[in-house]
């Protein structure tokens, strides 16, 4: 039996393990099971072994066995996946997620999710994952589910901070609210940054929330044809500020063209960390990658010779924009590569700047990856890409956010510059700078320069050597570090400058030519300053130039003002002692960057630091702490720290620091709290609780902040107390700690009593802290006059599950916070604040709650203050203020008190909260993917509206205390409770109902029990609700929930039966119900169901009641036949193709005419001309105006139905309506070319002004639509083709099923584009092609089979003036005739035994009328012999003669086409053969000894070919009158065969011939027809005249 959703048996026992289908089984007999892939089945029984197709329902080896925990809930036991939450979480969302995903195929980025959620699936099944990585990859997985959930509108799924489901059930209002919030701002946020990155270049979600980035690189290969050693450096570079902005990533290349470390190979990585973002905005961002040959001077040369070797000379560079990757605009991936080209000039001078470069066919190939986060994020992230073997090549100075325990002491220099005087050499030098850090004895220090990141430290560093350049630009960065600090201020920076040669016997006679030097610190005791420097180059003897004693008492750099000495190449500096000269014409220039946690270059900050070197500059250097560089004293955070307490300590004997030491703390506070150094705040923290031990610091800190306090009270300006309460909270951090400190010395409090009532004024934050040393109850005095902004931090701050907020102090705090409250709320004052504090105080309640002692006095405290408080406030603020929702949001699940009240304050707390809640309900409070919240919700709401009823019970419903509105509002409430959206189960989701059901069950069925309860209890009052109540009950029954309609179905009855006991019937009810059942059906309610549901109970009601049978029957059979009409007309309003609207709403109001419901008639009148007139049917749309005007008198009564269509307001009497009607009648009939209707119309709107209103004006306005009666006789109106359609099975509508339709085509249009406008709603029905009626093997088949076939309108007679209008209009008969051949066939003259089959079809009404199409009422068939088929078509061809006749003299202008092809086809027998073929058949002997009653049938079949000839006389009189020469030949043609036909016609059938009276002719038979209909009086336009007959042109028939 399937489980999952599915019930079991109730003898069924439950097993476990549970099954789960991995295939689909379509199953192949009838005893199968089918299985899709996903369900669940509990197998009750297995069949081992082979035992053919027959054994068992479904193979065993499509199902997998997992463990399985099984839930019962009463009745119902729900089987559940023995699996982790957050795998059954990902197992629901993949399955909601795929059904939507199928109906919206091209959510491509959903699909690309689902993926990564069933790898991550995986990943948590295996169990492999250790605790971090588990709980970051839940983090990725709730973020994906959530993002998910958003962009397909499903519901918000709020966590806890283990990324578990929050269950509403152990979790308070407040707590779920805030984590809804925190929830929809994060996904929110994410789709603002995935849907708008342009406006947001590189700003992620993650780039967002990490301070820090890196750039990860790996060199795959790289491609160069060198011939020597190189060196490759690869660093970051920002074109705009032109400078490199990182630390190069170094690659020794050997010559062979692999690394020189073999080991490297397929190894190269590097990451480039401490990234900001401002880093990440930049403009341009470059990947610079330098290549530095190492070998001879120059390639060219051969090996022959000894060269010089081991130069570092430049050979190209490649140059990368990684822009885009680092704003993350395009993908960054580790497994794609990327090539950068390689350029080269022969003298390439540095990585930026070059003019003349040229591509070589050379270059890198990379891979290039965006990573999140500082350097061990990365690692912990991407173990993959980053461990402990891959380089780090780090920002040049400090990151944007400083982490702590980041102890850095790194110097940067950089060889800027050189320009060198070739002296007595013919060209220019061959410079190299070597650089080397020595002490001041001018020994070199050991390995402590770093030429790049991934590479070893060096002694000294060589630079690149330039060939013959005498300005060089280097441009080269390398890293001093590992200096012991307390030997920085010893050592100095040493550049020696030597000529290198090519060759290498002179290259080693190359002496050193010029030195340069600067220290590290300066006189002050700080570090160099970051920036250029400008050295002064020293020349002399070599060894003079090395030997630190002659040069470190000489100035090493040139000030910005020294002018150069120009004159002269050299001069003496301090005599002859040092033996030293400075170069004047040579300059240098280097770069520095200090890097260092221990090292400032700030000499006011060092001044603090070693205050006791001079203590006169104390003040000073305490007043300047408070402008010196936040980074500068962030790095040295501990160290200030202990040197302002130092001081405070060793000066406890006087206040003269106090003050400043007081303002330099609140300044580093301030500093910590700043985002560029939030992440000291731990630091901070620690330093409090582990290195801090002043045990006299709170008296120095409370005593300034007190002198403070009391300044700011007098009203003296006081600037530094602003700042103080920024940092209050860690100033009493401070306070609080000295004060423990202090007595664990065993020092007394006595003191702090003042102290404590200042701090307390000011700061709440602090409460934890001093709640451990002082009594609650005490601290609570000081807040009686305080700001509710004071009192929320307060609440914020009383945690009940700790002891700092007993019970008495809350109990305090509440009497004090209550009326405060109140008293703001009624005035309309601080209502945010008052709304923050609400919500605190609710939150703690409910924790309080949990630990004894209870709570429950306060939370009834509140209660009784503020429910009624609250109530009125929000009913009088405006809908659509903030306020209103917030107090809403707060208010919605607060209990209620109702107990000891009295019944006038219950009446009015319970009508306040009755249209409270109703307004909570009808508008939303929470948006609608709050899920749980809304839920939660409703739940609470359910409960209360329950005790609701409990109190009208009680107090509200006897006689003397009953109160309608009261109980009224109730019944509102609890229906609009009932009915909202939220509730609505079956518009859900299957997983989102099973969710909702299982946790909070269907509350519909409760709220509807409890109604049909409590209208029960209202006894004689039941009347008073009548029919008020009928809509309610109404939307209430039409809820699609089974249980609910079989349970408040019968309260109608129960209407009818109570006002049928007061008047004899039930008028009022049945008005009311059958007003409301349109509007509610219309708006989508009410179904199939419900009206078999409606019917059968209340017959059965009435049934049992004599006295309602008989109207109770008429009344269920009203409703039941509405029902099917409404849903019948929902059920197509909304197609595309509106013809079968159409037809339902001519039903609707059919059906409203016939119960006399007027208003509802006109209503859906409207409806209906709407449609019309939206499809450009304007002659129906006229006729359907014509039914609303004839329910109209031209009288000046007032309109009693209302008003419908633009032009009702300002008409007020029944005459304005009916002629703006007419005027608007005659307006479509126009469009429509029904000018014969248009002008009765108009005859009776004239009749009007002439004869009743005597209004001329408007008579001679409608007089001038007499030119209708030129457009009927001259405007070609082709006649309509009509069609019957059948429409079988019992697949249709009840509305077509097995039913007959005639429709009225369009203008010119075939029958092939009818059909496909007609299939087109229905596309899976099949075309019958047979015309005769089906058997019941299809009308009673579940199909759909549509009949089309083209049917004539049968002949009546005809008004005298338009004979073809009134043929194809006003017509309620059609025929089609089927032609068969009966008795022997005569292969030469078909027409003898051609016999025809004549079906008529009689419809509902007159077609053209209020719709295309009317159905079939009646059908009769008869046959029709050849002769009278012989007959028919004779007289057809001579109409259609005569009426071309008649349109060309009424039109010279026609063309002649149509009347040449006509008169050929008749006069010449070669083309149709002509009457002969009658002739044969019809006139010969036999045929009429054979059937002598045919005599009279061929007689008149003579007379109409002899009447055909002077026709045609006529219409070649015609054609040669107005045929072109072109056709005369075809025109004298014509002529001969018709003088032979005429002589032939006449001499055997009898001359006839044609009077012409004006301008149209008639034959004899038409003018008989025509004198049967025509008035007394009228005159005819044409006339035929016989010979045989008298007559002249006074003949009253002319």
């Amino acid at each position: 039996m399937l489980g999952g959703g599915r019930k079991r048996s109730p003898s069924s026992r439950l097993l476990t393990p549970l099954s789960a289908a991995v295939w689909n089984f379509p199953g192949a007999n009838e005893h199968h099971l089918p299985l899709e892939i996903g369900e669940t089945v509990h197998i009750l029984q297995a069949s081992e072994g082979n035992g053919g197709p027959s054994w068992g329902i479904f193979p065993a080896s499509l199902i997998h066995l997992k463990g399985a925990v099984v839930e019962r809930r009463g009745a119902e036991e729900s089987v559940v996946p023995a699996e982790m939450p957050m795998v059954q979480e990902i197992t629901t969302t993949l399955r909601e997620w795929a059904a939507i995903w199928k109906q919206l195929y091209v959510v491509r980025e959903v699909k690309q999710m689902m993926y990564e959620l069933m790898e991550q699936r995986s990943q948590l099944l295996s169990g492999t994952l250790p605790k971090d990585e588990l709980l970051q990859l839940k983090k990725e997985v709730t973020s994906k589910i959530d993002y998910g959930n958003k962009i397909l509108a499903l519901d918000l799924v709020v966590r806890d901070e283990d990324e578990n489901i929050l269950d509403p059930d152990r979790t308070s209002i407040i707590s779920l609210f805030q984590a809804h919030l925190r929830a929809a701002r994060t996904v929110t946020q994410r789709i603002q940054e995935e849907t708008t990155p342009q406006h947001q270049p590189g700003c992620s979600s993650r780039l967002a929330a990490s301070p820090s980035h890196s750039l990860y690189l790996c060199v795959r290969n790289f491609v160069c044809n060198i011939g020597e050693e190189a060196q490759l450096l690869m660093a970051l570079y920002d074109p705009g500020e032109q400078r490199v902005i990182s630390e190069s990533y170094v690659i020794h290349w050997a010559s062979t063209g692999v690394p020189r470390d073999i080991e490297m190979l397929n190894n190269l990585r590097a990451v480039f960390t401490d990234l900001g973002s401002k880093d990440l905005k930049r403009e341009k961002l470059f990947l610079v990658c330098q290549i530095i040959r190492v070998g001879r001077m120059d390639l060219r040369e051969t090996l022959s010779r000894k060269l010089s070797t081991g130069l570092r000379r430049p050979f190209g560079i490649s140059v990368m924009d990684i822009t885009d990757i680092s704003k993350g605009k395009c993908e960054s991936d580790e497994d794609k590569q990327h090539f950068i080209p390689g350029l080269a000039r022969a003298g390439l001078v540095a990585a930026v700047g070059l003019t003349s470069l040229t591509l070589f066919p050379t270059g890198f190939w990379v891979s290039l990856k965006m990573l999140w986060g500082d350097l061990n994020q990365v690692r912990k992230d991407h173990p993959h890409l980053v461990d402990r073997s891959t380089v780090v090549a780090r920002k040049l100075g400090f990151p944007e956010v400083i982490m702590p325990g980041d102890v850095r002491n790194d110097i940067y220099l950089t060889l800027v510059q050189g320009e060198f005087d070739k002296g007595n050499k013919k060209t220019q030098k061959n410079v190299e700078v070597t650089v080397c850090v020595c002490d001041e004895s001018g020994s070199v220090v050991q390995n402590v320069i770093y030429h790049g990141a991934g590479d070893k430290p060096a002694s000294e560093y060589r630079s690149v050597v330039y060939y013959q350049q005498r300005h060089q630009r280097w441009m080269e960065t390398v890293k001093v570090c590992a200096v012991p600090i307390e030997d920085v201020h010893k050592t100095h920076l040493r550049f020696t400058f030597r000529h290198r040669s090519s060759s290498d016997t002179k290259d080693k006679s190359e002496k050193i030519f010029s030195m340069a030097f600067v220290k590290l610190m300066r006189p002050d005791g700080t570090t160099l300053r970051d920036g250029e420097h400008d050295l002064i180059l020293y020349k002399g003897d070599s060894r003079k130039l090395e030997d630190a004693g002659s040069y470190l008492g000489l100035p090493s750099t040139r000030s910005p003002s020294e002018p150069r000495i120009l004159s002269g190449s050299s001069f003496r500096v301090g005599g002859s002692v040092s033996g030293l000269a400075v170069s004047a014409r040579d300059n240098f220039q280097i770069s520095t960057l200090v890097c260092s946690t221990k090292l400032t270059q700030n000499v006011n900050l060092l001044g603090l630091l070693k205050w006791r070197a001079k203590p006169s500059l104390l003040a000073g250097n305490l007043q300047k702490l408070m402008h010196v560089d936040g980074g500068e004293v962030i790095k040295f955070l501990q160290d200030t720290l202990d040197a302002l307490f130092s001081i405070m300590m060793e000066n406890a004997d006087t206040d003269v620091y106090d003050t400043l030491i007081f303002d330099a703390l609140v300044f580093i506070v301030g500093l910590v709290a700043d985002r560029k150094f939030q992440h000291f705040n731990a630091v901070l923290e620690a330093y409090i609780r582990q290195h801090f031990s002043a045990t006299l610091a709170y008296k120095k800190l409370i005593g300034v902040l007190t002198q403070y306090v009391e300044q700011a009270s007098r009203g003296e300006p006081c600037e530094p107390l602003l700042r103080t309460f920024k940092a209050l909270e860690y100033i009493f951090k401070f306070i609080v700690r000295s004060r423990h400190l202090f007595a664990q010395r065993g020092e007394g409090v006595s003191s702090l009593i003042f102290p404590q009532g200042a701090a307390l004024k000011y700061l709440p934050s602090i409460l934890e802290d001093v709640f451990g040393i002082f009594d609650p109850r005490c601290l609570v005095l000081p807040l009686r006059t305080q700001s509710l902004s004071m009192w929320g931090a307060v609440g914020a701050h009383s945690q009940p599950h700790t002891s700092t907020c007993p019970t008495e102090c809350r109990d305090l705090l509440l009497r004090m916070a209550v009326p405060l409250l109140q008293d703001l709320i009624e005035r309309g004052e601080e209502e945010d604040a008052c709304v923050e504090l609400l919500s605190t105080i609710l939150e703690v309640l409910y924790v309080a709650q949990k630990v004894p002692p209870s709570c429950t006095r306060h939370v009834q405290l509140i209660l009784e203050r503020l429910l009624h408080t609250v109530n009125r406030r929000v009913i009088v603020l405006e809908r659509d203020n903030s306020l209103r929702v917030s107090y809403r949001r707060r208010r919605g699940t607060a209990p209620l008190p109702l107990g000891g009240r009295n019944s006038s304050s219950s009446q009015d707390f319970l009508m306040e909260t009755f249209i409270l809640f109703k307004d909570l309900i009808g508008k939303t409070v929470y948006p609608s993917d709050w899920m749980v919240m809304n839920m939660v919700q409703n739940r609470e709401f359910l409960r209360a509206i329950n005790q609701f009823a409990t109190t009208l019970t009680e107090m509200f419903l006897s006689s003397s205390s009953f109160e309608l509105q009261l109980w009224n509002n109730y019944f509102h409430l609890a229906v609009a409770f009932l009915t909202q959206d939220s509730l609505q189960l079956e518009n859900f989701s299957q997983a989102k109902r099973a969710a909702i059901l299982a946790k909070y069950g269907d509350m519909r069925g409760k709220i509807g029990a409890a109604i049909r309860d409590m209208w029960y209890k209202l006894g004689h009052h039941k009347i008073e609700f009548i029919p008020g109540m009928v809509g309610p009950i109404l939307e209430m029954t039409l809820v699609p929930e089974l249980e609910l309609r079989k349970s408040t179905i019968p309260i109608f009855f129960d209407m009818m039966l109570c006002e049928y006991q007061l008047t004899a019937s039930f008028s009022r009810f049945e008005d009311e119900i059958l007003r409301k059942l349109d509007s509610e059906v219309e708006g989508g309610r009410g179904d199939e169901q419900y009206k078999q549901l409606f019917e059968s109970i209340l017959l059965s009601c009435c049934r049992a009641h004599p006295e309602l049978c008989r109207p109770g029957e008429s009344f269920v059979a009203l409703v039941t036949g509405l029902l099917e009409r409404l849903l019948d007309y929902r059920a197509v309003m909304n197609d595309e193709n509106k013809t079968y609207s159409m037809s339902c709403t001519v039903n609707l109001l059919n059906f409203y005419k016939e119960i006399d419901r007027q208003a509802m008639y006109i209503r859906y009148l409207y409806k209906l001309k709407d449609l019309h007139i939206s499809y450009e049917n304007y002659t129906e749309g006229a006729y359907t105006l014509l039914l609303h005007a004839r329910l109209l008198k031209w009288s000046d009564e007032a309109n009693t139905a209302p008003m419908q269509g633009l032009h009702s307001p300002s008409l007020h009497t029944q005459r304005q309506l009916k002629e703006a009607l007419y005027n608007q009648i005659v307006n479509y009939f126009d469009q429509g070319k029904m000018w014969e209707e248009a002008i009765h119309i108009c005859k009776e709107l004239a009749e009007q002004y002439e004869s009743e209103i005597f209004d001329y004006e408007m008579l001679s306005k409608i007089l001038v639509k007499a030119k209708f009666y030129e457009k009927i006789l001259k405007v070609l109106r082709p006649s309509p083709d009509y069609f019957a359609v059948g429409y079988y099975g019992q697949g249709f509508p009840t509305f077509l099923r097995n039913k007959v339709f005639i429709y009225r085509g369009k203008e010119y249009e075939r029958r092939e584009d009818f059909e496909m406008r007609l299939l087109s709603p229905f596309p899976n029905a099949e075309k019958l092609q047979t015309t005769s009626t089906p058997g019941p093997d299809i009308t009673e088949s579940p199909g759909q089979y549509i009949q089309c076939f083209t049917v004539q309108p049968a002949a009546h007679p005809l008004p005298l003036l338009s004979c073809s209008f009134y043929k194809a209009n006003h017509v309620q008969k059609f025929s089609y005739s089927r032609p068969f051949k009966k008795g022997p066939k005569d292969p030469d003259n078909e027409f003898a035994n051609m016999w025809i089959e004549r079906t008529t079809f009689v419809t509902a009404y007159p077609l053209p009328g209020i719709l295309r199409w009317f159905a079939v009422t009646s059908t009769s068939t008869t046959t029709i012999s050849p002769l009278e088929n012989a007959i028919e078509t004779m007289m057809k061809t001579n109409e259609k003669i005569l009426s071309e006749i008649n349109r060309h003299q009424n039109d010279p202008g026609l063309p002649i086409n149509p009347l040449s092809m006509l008169l050929n086809g008749i006069v010449d027998p070669a083309v149709m053969g002509g009457f002969a073929k009658y002739e044969t058949a019809f006139f010969q002997e036999p045929y009429v000894q054979e059937h002598p009653e045919d005599q009279g049938n061929i007689e008149r079949l003579k007379d109409l070919i002899a009447w055909q000839i002077p026709l045609l006389s006529e219409g070649i009189r015609i054609h040669g009158q107005k045929v072109t020469e072109d056709l005369r030949p075809f025109h004298e043609r014509m002529e001969q065969c018709f003088v032979q036909l005429r002589a032939k016609v006449e001499s055997q059938y009898g001359v006839r011939e044609m009077v012409s009276a004006g301008r149209a002719l008639l034959t004899e038979k038409e003018q008989r027809e025509l004198n049967a209909v025509t008035p007394p009086g009228s005159s005819s336009p044409c006339a035929p005249r016989s010979p045989s007959r008298t007559g002249g042109a006074d003949d009253p028939g002319l």
